[in-house]
């Protein structure tokens, strides 16, 4: 089934463009950021081996209910756990890479969290 979105076309056409100038490496990783209208998700990766080093979402386990904060102090959380994973996995600086996104809302929550939990970018 091919994507006519227009929406979905414009932000595909982004994320390429975005990516010809991003590249993650094993010193420098690229933290990505996914949003759906439900869920924010994060992953480090590292794009010289094609793996996910680090990865969160607000389906993941250990985060906490959003029902009673909303999606952007969710955002927020899963920001501040993915950089704790992060400095567990011994990676403490990274490529902010939105995804697409504007910087604003849900992203930028996500990224402030991250830089608050100790992560460099």
């Amino acid at each position: 089934m091919a994507r006519t979105n227009p929406r979905f076309v414009a932000r595909y056409k982004r994320v390429k463009r975005i990516r010809k100038n991003i590249f993650g490496t094993s010193e420098r990783p690229r933290l990505r950021v996914f949003k759906s209208c439900k869920h924010t998700y994060a992953q480090i990766i590292d794009d010289q081996t094609g793996a996910t080093l680090v990865s969160m979402s607000t389906l993941d386990k250990e985060f906490t209910s959003q029902e009673e904060t909303g999606k952007t102090a969710a955002a927020k959380e899963v920001g501040l756990a993915i950089a704790r994973r992060a400095q567990a996995a011994g990676i403490s600086a990274v490529i902010f890479d939105r995804g697409g996104y504007i910087y604003h809302g849900r992203v930028k929550a996500l990224s402030e969290g991250a830089r608050e939990g100790g992560l460099e970018f």
